[in-house]
């Protein structure tokens, strides 16, 4: 007699958790965090301001903030140690977070600060990208209103969330906004540890969790520092989209797969945190949050497949499998589309205004800033077969997350996001036909820093696995661990060696090399700042200025007529017609035409000119995309004759090398 099979229940949708319970958990959570924000921030104020106490030499010329860096470096990790054995033991359970947030935050502090200290610039000085991301600070500085760096009268195209909280803090400290720059990017970035050692250690307790917050640090701080919002992203970005795998999933474990309904079967909590940190990395930097959009849909996709397939049952009717089929895909995808929800307002707050600018069909061209190939963009970033300890522990972790990637939330959360890095560097160089690129390469930190958070998971499986084979091996594994950690910490310095050394060469916005040498001619603009003010009467910010020395709008708020390439311009400042325009003035041959000119700009004139002199007269040196050569910028001069100036209509000054030219 054949024996009927029994019919597979349906997995029950697991209770409502208990209130006090639920509160008691997210409201510890809230302070864990709190905790990071505030310990985070104190201690890294208070080790910048230990370290400008004192007069360091430059580290250009000395290897003593370098000796001083690696110690406080070992002293960090040593409290990580003992926050590590004091979670192991059961001890000192209060003092665990506190701990776990000053240690990071200390790191992060003397890594950064202490070769910086005898500088008041940031990595890069005041040169390449660092010299447009400085003006931005300038600009937010001036004032709270959502403004574009260089251009007056239009919306940030680049988003402004972190240099608008750089503007309040230089505020607080009554800096200007290039001074403050150096110690908001450490602040932030030794916040952002702080979070990222806090999420961690609430994920997978203390004794992992500062392991993984070191790992994922280090990477950022190697790969990342000099662009301090994208650094912030990666250490706080990688345990979230171990959040967000748990909030697409539901209230389930890696190996069911995801659970409905959507109502009941949704941890709620995660979902609201994942769409906040989305918003957040929205108002902050495009192309990460590209890059964890696209984890999230692939996460989507994996969890739907899953969710399809668990599913099949020929024991069941139809009809039920398609319901619980439906009611997965309901409950995953509408989870996706509150996190979206969520983050979408969020990011509105500072979109909104470029947003509103672009629907009411403003004019926008000349905006590249997808128009640059470096050489590492041209291929695949595969950190894991380099020869050194990053590369060990890359491939570690690619190993633990082709192993686990099934069974552990976080392998899965880590593994989506590895192949969204390849998926978008594969197709970054596939829209180099189209003319353009997604700028992958500078998506390294992420693939790094998440790949170095599962080596950490995959030597806390080896030390297991050591254990079990060897005995108690594990002070041996620890050590050895350890060991690492502080080698790849200590190389840092020597990795960021030449922006190290450009903050110490730039001249900053005091005329002053910190290197103590001849400072160069940008230690005029502080008297070109004061010609203007007189001569015009009026606050920089009243002020339009037509110059080739960006440096110069990097310290002060004046506006620019012009970007300095068409890659950091906005889009609505139509920057191929603006140099158009200039092209043209210079023609001019007279100062009736020069002026007439002037007056039917379609866009404000400037009142200001700031010339490099030249023996053919008044010079600009301007940029011209060149995309797809690399170089992906081209420099030419552009000649004003000095005759068209001479009318009391001008006001001429030649200051050291520059000619300033005022508009009465």
């Amino acid at each position: 007699m054949t024996t009927p099979v029994k019919a597979e229940p349906t997995p029950p949708v697991p209770p409502a958790e208990g209130t006090d319970s639920a509160a008691r958990r997210y409201g510890g959570a809230a302070l864990a965090l709190s905790t990071a924000l505030v310990v985070g921030g104190l201690v890294s104020l208070v080790g910048l301001t230990a370290i400008d106490s004192v007069n360091w030499p430059a580290f250009n010329s000395s290897n003593v903030t370098r000796s001083l860096t690696t110690a406080g470096q070992v002293l960090a990790i040593a409290v990580l140690v003992v926050v590590a054995l004091l979670y192991r033991y059961g001890k000192g359970r209060l003092l665990v977070p506190f701990l776990s947030a000053a240690a990071m935050s200390a790191f992060v502090t003397v890594t950064i600060g202490m070769p910086l200290g005898a500088t008041r610039l940031y990595l890069f000085g005041l040169s390449v990208d660092q010299e447009f991301r400085t003006e931005y600070l300038t600009r937010m500085t001036s004032s709270p209103r959502l403004a574009d760096m260089t251009y007056g009268d239009l919306p940030p195209y680049y988003p402004a969330g972190w240099f608008w909280w750089g503007g309040r803090f230089a505020n607080l400290l009554g800096q200007p906004g290039w001074e403050a720059y150096k110690p908001w990017a450490i602040v932030s970035m030794s916040i952002a540890a702080a979070v990222c050692v806090i999420l961690f250690n609430r994920m997978f307790g203390a004794d992992r969790g500062v392991a993984l917050a070191l790992a994922v640090t280090t990477m950022s701080l190697l790969y990342a520092s000099p662009e301090p919002y994208a650094a912030i992203l990666v250490m706080v970005g990688v345990p979230m989209l171990i959040t967000l795998t748990y909030a697409l999933r539901g209230k389930s474990r890696a190996g069911q797969g995801p659970t409905g309904p959507l109502g009941r079967a949704t941890s709620w909590p995660a979902v609201v945190a994942s769409g906040v940190f989305f918003g957040i990395s929205a108002a902050t930097y495009t192309l990460y949050t590209g890059l964890f959009a696209l984890t999230a849909v692939l996460l989507t996709l994996w969890l739907l497949v899953q969710g399809w397939l668990a599913a099949a049952n020929k024991a069941l009717p139809d009809s039920q499998v398609r319901a619980r089929r439906r009611q997965i895909v309901v409950a995953v995808v509408g989870r996706l589309v509150a996190v979206g929800v969520i983050s979408g307002l969020i990011a509105l707050l500072v979109w909104a205004p470029y947003l509103l600018k672009r629907l009411s069909s403003a004019p926008a061209s000349g905006g590249t800033a997808e128009h640059y190939l470096p050489e590492r963009g041209a291929y695949l970033p595969l950190p894991m077969f380099h020869v050194n300890l990053i590369g060990a522990i890359t491939l570690i972790g690619l190993v633990w997350i082709l192993l686990r990637f099934r069974t552990r939330t976080a392998a899965l959360a880590l593994g989506a996001t590895v192949v969204a890095v390849y998926l978008f560097c594969l197709l970054s160089m596939l829209m180099t036909a189209l003319g353009t690129t997604l700028l992958s390469f500078r998506l390294e930190p992420i693939l790094v820093s998440v790949l170095a958070a599962a080596g950490a998971l995959g030597v806390v499986d080896l030390g297991r696995w050591a254990v079990d084979r060897f005995g108690d091996v594990r002070t041996v594994v620890g050590a050895v661990a350890v060991l690492a950690s502080i080698a790849v910490a200590q190389s840092i310095p020597g990795h960021l060696g030449t922006e190290i050394t450009t903050a110490y060469t730039d001249t900053d916005g005091y005329g002053k090399r910190a290197d103590e040498r001849p400072a160069g001619a940008e230690s005029y603009f502080g008297e070109i700042d004061r010609l203007i003010r007189e001569q015009t009467g009026r606050p920089p910010t009243d002020n339009v200025v037509l110059t080739a020395d960006y440096g110069f709008l990097s310290i002060y708020p004046y506006w620019g007529f012009q970007g300095l390439t068409s890659h950091y311009a906005n889009p609505l400042a139509e920057f191929d017609k603006r140099a158009a325009t200039i092209e043209k003035w210079a023609e001019s041959e007279d100062t009736e035409r020069l002026i007439a000119e002037l007056d039917s700009s379609p866009w404000r004139p400037p009142n200001v000119f700031l010339f490099r002199y030249s023996s053919d007269g008044y010079s600009l040196r301007l940029a011209e995309d060149v995309y797809p050569n690399d170089p992906n910028v081209k420099r030419y001069n552009v000649t004003f004759d000095p005759s068209v100036f001479d009318d009391p209509r001008f006001e001429v000054t030649e200051i050291g090398p520059f000619v300033l030219v005022v508009r009465k």
